[in-house]
């Protein structure tokens, strides 16, 4: 690709041939980056939102905004692509606040759950990815018939729902985070439908059971273009029963309105010194080596504190007995990473309630990311002042050094170090 200004490739004065900008400053480069994957993860959200009858105009105003400053030659200024990352946080809080209103009114407030893990020998249908109208659609479909759906990672949530957790063909849930799907799915035996991201690649063995929704595709795999399941259902129905498993139960369904209506009594337990601490740990999960730092963290937390999860990032804390602390399960789902706007709301509502700032709370925000979503939640939490965040397991690349060291200096945002105790420790002790 050539630059438009001296109509040369990779001339040596800093320009890369991708943006067009002779000798454009590296950290400007960095901020249109992260305000690309902030736009990216926001849209996302916007997306089900608006499937769900919610938008507006301001949002997307501002998408239009965010995509032509990124545009070649339009802004090489540090302070005013900081301010734009800044207002993407803003309305990415709007978008979640909007798609969290359509689920609640679409299919009812959120109630806590005990969810049955495992297959049942009928035909059945595992639902991936993160769109409940999708599941809904499908349910209705199914109604009546012999096929069970089931649900799979960040799908697990549907079942805080009570128009969702009440259809007779909604019948448990069947795996663990989105890179695992390669497995899980081969495991499950019967149809497929991957809604939204993530979705991989699939093996061979079982590319001919799988679906994908609108934009979602992969090679080998049947895309749908409409809200018709019939081929899924069809599919499901010609490779029969599946095996009988039983994995057991896992509670969901803490929606930052079940949390806040215990406010009351968790106010009254910290000022009596029974809780300690809350801590917040969760966001996009991955493959790579060092995620096991949020299995460690989560694990050696207090007894004296909650620990409140979502996105599939959930899966990695999951699997150890965290106990009980004021009659609720000390670690608390709180569903979808769409449902980051909960975490948000309830570390708002407990300010309110103690008279302080979200700062002054006795909270501790470790999030892993991997992917566009995990960015907008984060500019979201910059936008309100939160400081103090851990991320990992590693730094962005696109993120520069300099760039990094601003959000340091302004938000104490820090990376998670290489030992879960050491860093727990510290955090107790206060930032």
């Amino acid at each position: 690709m050539f630059c438009n200004q001296c109509e040369q490739a990779a001339c040596g004065t800093g320009c890369t041939g991708d943006y067009g900008v002779c000798g454009k400053d590296e950290d400007v480069q960095s901020l249109q980056e992260t305000l690309l994957y902030g736009v990216k993860g926001m849209a996302a959200y916007a997306h089900h939102a608006r499937r769900l009858g919610k938008s507006d105009e301001g949002v997307n105003a501002f998408m239009e905004e965010a995509l032509f400053a990124t545009m070649t030659n339009v802004n090489f200024d540090v302070p005013s692509m900081l301010e734009l990352v800044l207002e993407c946080g803003k309305q990415n809080l709007r978008v979640m606040e909007m798609l969290d209103e359509a689920h609640v009114e679409h299919f009812g407030q959120p109630e806590v759950k005990e969810v049955w893990c495992g297959t049942k020998a009928q035909p059945g249908i595992l639902v991936s990815g993160h769109d409940m109208l999708d599941i809904w659609n499908l349910l209705k479909q199914v109604e009546g018939t012999d096929v069970l759906v089931y649900t799979h990672g960040e799908m697990l949530p549907a079942f805080m729902y009570p128009k969702l957790a009440n259809h007779p063909n909604l019948a448990g849930h069947f795996g663990g985070a989105w890179q695992l799907q390669r497995n899980e799915f081969e495991a499950f035996g019967g149809a497929v439908m991957v809604t939204t991201n993530c979705i991989m690649e699939p093996k061979k063995s079982y590319a001919d059971r799988m679906f994908s929704n609108r934009t979602t595709a992969a090679p080998g795999v049947t895309r749908l273009t409409t809200d018709d399941f019939s081929a899924v259902i069809k599919r499901a129905r010609e490779l029969g029963a599946l095996e009988a498993r039983d994995f057991g139960k896992i509670p969901v369904g803490f929606h930052h309105s079940v949390i806040l209506n215990a406010a009351p009594a968790i106010v009254e337990a910290v000022k009596k010194g029974d809780i300690t601490r809350f801590f917040v740990i969760g966001g996009c999960d991955g493959a790579e080596p060092g995620r096991n730092y949020y299995t460690d963290y989560a694990a050696n937390t207090p007894q004296s504190s909650f620990v409140l999860t979502l996105g599939c990032g959930k899966f990695r804390i999951m699997g150890h007995d965290y106990g009980t602390l004021l009659g609720l399960p000390r670690l608390l789902d709180m569903g979808q990473c769409n449902n980051a706007y909960g975490a948000i709301q309830v570390a708002v509502g407990l300010a309110g309630a103690f008279k302080c700032g979200v700062n002054d709370l006795p909270l501790t925000i470790v999030l892993s990311w991997f992917e566009q979503k995990a960015v907008a939640v984060l500019l979201t939490l910059l936008h309100l002042g939160v400081k103090n965040i851990a991320v990992g397991p590693a730094a962005p690349a696109w993120i520069t050094p300099n760039v990094f060291k601003v959000l340091q200096d302004a938000y104490g945002l820090k990376l998670i170090g290489e030992n879960a105790k050491a860093d727990l420790a510290r955090d107790i002790k206060g930032n």
